[in-house]
């Protein structure tokens, strides 16, 4: 048949030459060759990326480091390129459902290891780590309080790598598009292997971090997922059931001056640093002028310092004695002051607006031995996790109840509003601007957040006060006050509390307050002789007992001994002891170890993440912004890692 025949059927068209195939074969190559480097380019970006956000944040740091601390980093690297890598390239796929899974790995992977960190770091000033998120296990509920507080600064860390990870997904599948070959199939069953190593491979995490934030951050999510799937649930050092010894009955036996027996008021506030309240009288106190007005006769105590910056270590060393660094064992089974009142005939209360549900408080303080007693729940069913039951809702209950105490009494008043995430009146918030974003552009509102959370408080303290000294019993009654710890605002880095012993965390207001005739003229001398000396929280028990006339009972000799404090109504003589300072004990664990030692006015501490001591002068410095080399402190190195077993991030 003829081609006329098929309409259709076209003619073969000429062979090109080959001088015409060379120039297009060649492009189409260059091309191949230019997209299979574009290709690795976008599979190795994540952990490039990684790479700079880390130098950006932390620069200085990562050029200091050296031998096994590079090759850990370098490692920490290649883990997450290999990681990030393997992911990306089989959420390139061209179809199938794999791709979609591996897709939404990367992207939630990325976005959570990566804005956990940013937002960690912007907080803190240090990634999180294991430690960390196994200490957050405990508290999930003040986590998630947490996190619907500051939602805003956690949603500004997240967005980036949420928009970077989901680019990066976008222009895989524009560029990588692996076809259906043995590496793509080597890629999908590598991805999980990938993710399941990276949360099971050990990392350098604690002291220098000698790792990307997106391994250290793995590393520690396969901590906890191991202890919690474990034989065995995770062990939380927090308070537990108290085991103390049955006190025989005393006789008190005040000092010879003083018109019979005091009551004594012990009022504790929450994280209240020095510098936010009036310790000394003044003519105007903006922070707290109601506190400052209801006791213009108090003894000021203006170097004051906790043991720690944690609410339940000072608990138990502020009503023990016993130091922080005791061993659980002894902390719980010490009697507190409330044991020692009642051996001898005072009646007992405690009343606090915390929840005792937080870490499960209640444990330590549900066998006090008091006619009166209250947590957070008692007066509002409803009460906040963190901030407790409204502190206005504590004075009317005290006010109420302690009228109907025998005399004489020893009680403490225990306010919470002032904990994290602080509790404001907007109606009465005189420092602004104020805002409760923990971003560190607005550090200093964020401080006047505090501050307010403080003026509000103290309004209700003043009135708890002011009832107590209209009442018939208010000339009989001693009121000691103090704060459990401070709170910092990024003076050296840290954010909050029980993440340092320096002194915006440690260094608290105290004062006593005592009508005429309940002290001596001996004693009255002393406490005014101890207005500038430095003193701590483990003499407020040898005090308090003085003031009730046990300190020198027979019978309280032996619990007496282990107490490293000095009665603040007598000379202070401690010898070269130092005083130990930590917030890793053994009623509370730590998410990061920080400890130290005091000797006088010098201080000798470090942090988790310090590859050496520090050591200040907290009067010439108060400050401590000038450390002054770990050997001006002299013998305190040696006896801090004695005591402590070395520089916290290196004693385990």
């Amino acid at each position: 048949m003829s081609a006329t025949n098929y309409p259709f059927e076209t003619t073969a068209r000429p062979a090109r030459a080959p001088t015409q195939l060379g120039p297009r074969i060649g492009r189409l190559r260059a091309l191949v060759r230019a997209r299979r480097r574009l290709a690795w380019a976008v599979l190795v970006a994540p952990a490039l990326l990684v790479l700079a956000t880390d130098v950006s944040i932390r620069g200085g740091r990562l050029l200091d480091l050296h031998g096994k601390h590079v090759a850990s980093y370098v490692g920490a690297l290649v883990e997450s390129a290999v990681l990030w890598g393997l992911l990306l390239f089989a959420a390139s796929s061209r179809r199938g459902v794999y791709r979609w899974i591996t897709a939404f790995l990367f992207v939630a992977l990325g976005t959570v290891t990566v804005g956990c960190q940013l937002y960690f770091q912007r907080v803190y000033s240090t990634y999180v780590n294991l430690d960390a998120l196994l200490f957050a296990t405990s508290f999930t509920g003040s986590i998630f309080g947490h996190l619907r507080t500051d939602g805003p600064n956690i949603i500004e860390a997240i967005a980036p790598p949420l928009v970077v990870s989901a680019a990066l997904v976008w222009a895989g599948r524009l560029v990588v598009r692996p076809s259906r070959t043995r590496a793509s199939r080597a890629a999908r069953l590598a991805a999980p292997i990938a993710i399941a190593a990276a949360l099971a491979i050990p990392c350098s995490y604690r002291t220098v971090q000698a790792s990307t934030p997106d391994v250290i951050y793995l590393h520690a999510m396969g901590g906890v997922l191991k202890q919690l799937s474990g034989p065995q649930p995770p062990s939380h050092v927090r308070p537990g059931l108290r085991t103390p010894p049955a006190l025989p009955p005393v006789q008190a036996e005040p000092g010879e001056a003083r018109v019979g027996r005091p009551n004594v008021l012990l009022i504790i506030t929450e994280s209240v640093r020095s510098d936010a309240h009036c310790t000394v009288p003044t003519e105007s106190c903006p922070i707290a002028p109601a506190m400052n007005a209801a006791v213009p006769r108090r003894f000021p105590l203006t170097q004051m310092r906790s043991n720690d910056s944690t609410t339940a270590i000072s608990l138990a060393v502020l009503w023990s004695g016993l130091p922080p660094t005791a061993s659980r064992e002894a902390l719980h089974a010490s009697p507190l002051l409330f044991d020692y009142a009642r051996a001898g005939g005072y009646d007992t209360a405690y009343w606090s607006s915390h929840h005792m549900m937080f870490a499960n408080s209640r444990l330590y303080v549900q066998d006090l031995p008091t006619s009166h007693q209250c947590g957070a729940t008692d007066l509002d069913p409803l009460a906040d996790l963190d901030l407790g039951a409204n502190d206005e809702l504590l004075t009317e209950r005290i006010q109420k109840e302690i009228v109907e105490m025998r005399e004489p009494f020893f009680a403490v008043a225990h306010y919470g509003n002032t904990h994290l995430p602080y509790r404001i009146d907007p109606s009465r918030a005189p420092f602004q601007p104020a805002k409760d974003s923990k971003a560190p552009e607005d550090n200093q509102a964020y401080k006047n957040y505090y501050l307010d959370a403080v003026h509000m408080q103290d309004a209700t303290m003043a009135e708890l006060v002011r009832s107590v000294r209209g009442s018939p019993f208010g000339d009989r009654t001693i009121i000691v006050f103090t704060s459990d710890h401070g709170e910092s605002f990024r003076e050296h880095g840290q954010l909050g509390h029980t993440g340092a012993v320096l002194d915006e965390e440690i260094h608290v207001p105290a004062w006593i307050d005592a009508p005429e005739g309940t002290l001596s003229e001996a004693e009255a001398k002393e406490l005014e002789d101890k207005r500038d000396e430095i003193v701590f929280h483990t003499d407020i028990t040898p005090t308090i007992l003085d003031l009730l006339g046990l300190d020198h009972a027979p019978a309280f000799a032996r619990y007496r001994e282990p107490m490293i404090g000095h009665s603040l109504l007598r000379p202070i003589d401690r010898g070269d002891a130092p005083v130990p300072l930590t917030n890793c004990a053994g009623v509370w664990g730590c998410a990061f170890r920080n400890w130290g030692m005091m000797r006088g006015s010098l201080k000798l501490e470090a942090r988790e993440w310090d590859t050496v001591w520090h050591c200040y002068d907290v009067l010439s410095d108060p400050r401590e912004e000038h450390d002054l080399g770990a050997a001006a402190c002299g013998d305190l190195q040696a006896r801090a890692e004695a005591l402590h077993g070395g520089l916290p991030g290196l004693s385990r």
